[in-house]
C-alpha cells in the first residue's frame, strides 16, 4: 500500500526544509571561513550584537596555560570580523568588549578555530559607562572656578595660598601631584571602599589618602592643594557618581589604523610589586637585543629586575645589590589600606627607576647603593674638575650596570642623583642622567672610561645649568639662584614655582634654579631636559669642549598667560627628541607639545632670554578626551607622564612619530600628521604606562618583526579591574596592514 499523496508531500516538504537548512549552515560556514581565514596559530570569527556586526570592538584572548599569564587583543573591522594571530599553543578564554556593549560570554577555544562572539548592547548609559577609561570619569571633578584664584588658605576659600591660578591647581591633581603614580577615575578611585564608607565623603578622602606605604606622599599632595577644600571636592565627586552622575560623553571606538593594532601582554614581577618602566633595546639602535629579554624597573617596590622572555613566555628575576647596609629602605604604612591592611608590601632599598641598554646589550640603570651623603671626591676640596666648580654634598640614587653574558652587576657611585638615563651618540657612549627633583646639576658617565678603569670618580662629571645672560657666547662668573639640596627618590611632589628666582645681572651669567626631570640627547650632541613646576619649561644644554666649565644652557618656558602664543599649556613631565632636533614634551595641561628651536625669531641668549623669548617655537596639540567641565583653558582631563619618539618607525606609523602616555585613558597616543592615533588597552581596565621603547626583532618579517614595548607603570596594579592579586604586565604594541592580517 503506498503512502498517501498528501503525507508524502508533507515528508517531501520536511525533508526539503531540513536539507535546505543543512545546506544553509554549510554555506554560512563556508562564507565565514572565506571571510576570516585562520591558520593553526590563529583564532578568528565575527562579532555581532542584536544590532548586527560590531566594528571597532576588541576581541581578547587570555590564557594561564603558559608559564606566565598571556593576553592578546585585536580590533574588529567594519564588518565585525576579527583575527587574533600568532598564538602559542594553549587553551584560551576569548570574548568581545566594546563601547556601547556588555562583554560577550567567554568561550574557551584553542588556536586554529573560528569563533563567533555575541556581546549584548548595553541596556543603559550607566552600564555602558563602566567600560569607559578613567579620564572620562575624572573629568566630572568640580575644579575650583577661575575667579576663586589666587587661593586664600584655610581661613579663606580653602585653596592653598601658594596656588595663584586654576592651571596651577589642575597640574597638581594630574601628573605633578595626584597622578604620577596611579589613575584617578577608575572604579576603585571613583568609589569609596567599604573600609571608609562610615565616614562623610570629605573625611573618607582625608582617610583614604593616608593608606599604605605611599600615604605620607599622598597626604602631602592633598596639602599642596589645600587639604580640606580638596577633600571636599573629591568627596563631592565620588558622591555625585554614587548618586548616578555619568560622563558627559562616550569615548569613540577605534577607527582607521587603530583597528590594525595587535596588543600582547604578559604577567611579570609579583602581585605586590609595581613597575616604573621597562626596556627592550638600545634606543639609538633598535636592532640591539633582537628577540631578547625585557627588563623592568620596580622602583620603591623590589630589589630585583623583573625579566620577561617573550619568545618562551617565561619570567625570572635579577637580584639588585646595594653596597651599604645602611642604605634606606621603605617606610611603614601610614595607615591600613582597604586592599592590603597594614601590610608593608614594598621592600626596596635600591629603588631602581630607569634602565637603558647600550650597544653591547648591557643594562645600565639607576639604583641607590648607599645613604645619601656623598663621598669626599664629590665635595669641596676634591680635585675632580666638576667638584672644584660645583661641589655636590648629597645624591639620592646612583648607577649600576648588568651584563647578561657574565650575569654580573657592577655598582657605580655618583655624586649627582640619577632618575632618567639617556645615551649620547658619541665616541664615549656618554650616559647622561637627570636627577629628577633636586640637586641642581646635570651629570654624566663616560662609559668607555668606566670600562677601561672601573674608576667611578674618573669616569663621571656634572655641571650647573648656566644661562649666558651677558650674551658673549661663553660661560662666565654667574649669579647663584636658589638651589634645592636633593630629594628622596619616589617623593614625586615638585612645587609650583619658576625656575628663575634670582635678579639677573646683564654683566654676568645666571645659574638656573632647576634640575632635569626628563632628559633626551639629540643627534647633534645637545642635551635637553624638562623643568617641573608651573608653568615649567625645557632646557637646552650645550656641553661645550669641557662640560664642567663650558656647558651653557638655554631656558624655554612653556607658553602660559602669553598673548603671543595661540595656545597655552603648562607643567612638562617627560620629553624626547626626533632626528630633526624637534623636542616633544608631555604637559600636565592635557597637551603634547612640540618645540622647534629653529623657529625662534629673537636672541636666544642675553639679558632678555628669561624663558619667554621663543613662544613661536611651541606648538601644542590637545590630547583626546573630555576636559574638566569648568576649566576652559585646560586641555584634556587625561594625564601624560612621558613621551617617546619612534625615530626608526618600529611601530609602523612613520619615522619620528611622537608617542605620549595616556595615563588616564588606558592608552598610548601617537601623533600622526597632527592627529592622535589612540592605542587603547581594553583589558584589564586601568592600563597606565610611563616609559616605552621600540625594537626590531626581524627586519624581514614585516609588522611581525617590530613593535613598541612598555609595561604597566602604575603603583597600584590592584586598582585595575582584576583587583587584588593582579601582576604588573609587559605590553607589546604592533600594527599590522589591516585587521585580518596574519
Amino acid at each position: 500500500m503506498g503512502i498517501p499523496r498528501i503525507l508524502w508531500f508533507g515528508c517531501a516538504v520536511i525533508l526539503g526544509t531540513s536539507g535546505y537548512m543543512m545546506a544553509a549552515r554549510n554555506n554560512l560556514q563556508a562564507q565565514k571561513s572565506t571571510a576570516v581565514r585562520v591558520g593553526p596559530r590563529d583564532i578568528g570569527g565575527v562579532v555581532s550584537s542584536s544590532k548586527g556586526p560590531e566594528g571597532g570592538v576588541w576581541v581578547i584572548a587570555e590564557t594561564t596555560d603558559l608559564p606566565t599569564r598571556y593576553i592578546k587583543e585585536v580590533v574588529t573591522d567594519d564588518r565585525g570580523r576579527y583575527l587574533i594571530p600568532g598564538l602559542p599553543k594553549a587553551k584560551y578564554d576569548v570574548w568581545a568588549r566594546g563601547y556601547g556593549l556588555v562583554d560577550s560570554p567567554k568561550v574557551q577555544v584553542e588556536p586554529g578555530k573560528l569563533v563567533d562572539l555575541k556581546p549584548q548592547v548595553a541596556p543603559d548609559a550607566k552600564t555602558a559607562a563602566q567600560y569607559y577609561p578613567a579620564n572620562y570619569w575624572y573629568s566630572l571633578l568640580q575644579v575650583p572656578e577661575e575667579n576663586e584664584f589666587p587661593g586664600t588658605g584655610a581661613s579663606g576659600n580653602g585653596i592653598s595660598a601658594n596656588i595663584k591660578t586654576q592651571g596651577e591647581w589642575i597640574h597638581l591633581i594630574k601628573t605633578d601631584g595626584c597622578e604620577p603614580c596611579h589613575q584617578l577615575g577608575n572604579k576603585y578611585t571613583r568609589t569609596i571602599p567599604s573600609l571608609f564608607s562610615n565616614l562623610a565623603p570629605a573625611e573618607a578622602w582625608m582617610r583614604r589618602v593616608q593608606s599604605g606605604q605611599a600615604g605620607a606622599i599622598m597626604v602631602a599632595g592633598l596639602a599642596q592643594l589645600g587639604a580640606q577644600r580638596a577633600a571636599e571636592l573629591f568627596g563631592d565627586w565620588t558622591t555625585r557618581i554614587k548618586n548616578g552622575e555619568l560622563p558627559a560623553e562616550a569615548p569613540p571606538r577605534p577607527q582607521g589604523i587603530e583597528r590594525n593594532v595587535v596588543i600582547t601582554q604578559w604577567d611579570w614581577a609579583d602581585p605586590k610589586a609595581y613597575l616604573h618602566d621597562s626596556i627592550s633595546t638600545d634606543k639609538r639602535n633598535p636592532h640591539v637585543n633582537a628577540n631578547g629579554l625585557i627588563y623592568g624597573a620596580p622602583e620603591e617596590s623590589r630589589d630585583y629586575l623583573p625579566v620577561l622572555d617573550p619568545v618562551h613566555n617565561t619570567i625570572s628575576q635579577v637580584k639588585v645589590p646595594y653596597r651599604d647596609p645602611n642604605t634606606p629602605g621603605q617606610p611603614k604604612p601610614l595607615a591600613p589600606s582597604a586592599v592590603w591592611g597594614d601590610e608593608a608590601i614594598w621592600d626596596s632599598h635600591t629603588t631602581v627607576h630607569n634602565a637603558m641598554f647600550d650597544e653591547r646589550g648591557r643594562l645600565w640603570f639607576t639604583a641607590r647603593i648607599r645613604p645619601s651623603d656623598d663621598p669626599a671626591f664629590c665635595k669641596p676640596g676634591s680635585n675632580l674638575p666638576s667638584a672644584k666648580l660645583t661641589p655636590v654634598e648629597r645624591s639620592g640614587r646612583q648607577l649600576e650596570v648588568y651584563d647578561p653574558v657574565t650575569k654580573r652587576i657592577s655598582m657605580i657611585d655618583t655624586c649627582f642623583g640619577t632618575h632618567h638615563l639617556e645615551f649620547a651618540e658619541d665616541a664615549n657612549d656618554t650616559l647622561w642622567t637627570s636627577s629628577g627633583f633636586g640637586g641642581g646639576v646635570v651629570g654624566w658617565l663616560n662609559t668607555k672610561m668606566w670600562d677601561q678603569t672601573h674608576d667611578a670618580a674618573k669616569s663621571q662629571g656634572w655641571t650647573a645649568l648656566v644661562l649666558d645672560t651677558n650674551g658673549n657666547g661663553k660661560r662666565d662668573a654667574y649669579l647663584e639662584g636658589e638651589q634645592s639640596t636633593g630629594i628622596v627618590p619616589g617623593a614625586e611632589r615638585p612645587g609650583a614655582s619658576s625656575a628663575l628666582k634670582v635678579a639677573m645681572d646683564p654683566t654676568k651669567d645666571t645659574r638656573l634654579n632647576a634640575t632635569f626631570y626628563g632628559i633626551a640627547v639629540g643627534a647633534d650632541g645637545m642635551v635637553w631636559g624638562t623643568v617641573l613646576g608651573f608653568p615649567g619649561g625645557i632646557v637646552r644644554l650645550n656641553p661645550g669642549t669641557h662640560p664642567p666649565a663650558t656647558a651653557l644652557s638655554e631656558y624655554y618656558e612653556v607658553p602660559w598667560n602669553d598673548p603671543r602664543a595661540p595656545v597655552w599649556g603648562y607643567s612638562p613631565r617627560g620629553l624626547d627628541i626626533d632626528r630633526n632636533g624637534i623636542v616633544w614634551v608631555a604637559l600636565a595641561s592635557g597637551h603634547l607639545a612640540r618645540f622647534d628651536r629653529r623657529k625662534c625669531k629673537g636672541p636666544l641668549n642675553g639679558p632678555k632670554a628669561t624663558g619667554r623669548q621663543c613662544p613661536e617655537g611651541w606648538t601644542l596639540y590637545q590630547s583626546p578626551g573630555p576636559k574638566f567641565k569648568n576649566a576652559p583653558d585646560s586641555g584634556s582631563a587625561d594625564s601624560h607622564y612621558y613621551v617617546w619618539v619612534d625615530q626608526f618607525n618600529t611601530l609602523g606609523l612613520g619615522k619620528n612619530t611622537p608617542i605620549v602616555t595616556g595615563n588616564s585613558s588606558d592608552s598610548l597616543l601617537a601623533l600622526v600628521n597632527g592627529t592622535f592615533v589612540i592605542l587603547r588597552v581594553p583589558y584589564p581596565l586601568g592600563f597606565f604606562a610611563k616609559g616605552m621603547d621600540g625594537r626590531i626583532d626581524d627586519a624581514d618579517a614585516g609588522w611581525k618583526g617590530t613593535g613598541v614595548w612598555t609595561t604597566w607603570g602604575t603603583r597600584t596594579p590592584f586598582h585595575s579591574e582584576t583587583g587584588k592579586g593582579t601582576n604588573p604586565k609587559v605590553v607589546h604594541f604592533q600594527i599590522r596592514p589591516n585587521p585580518l592580517a596574519d
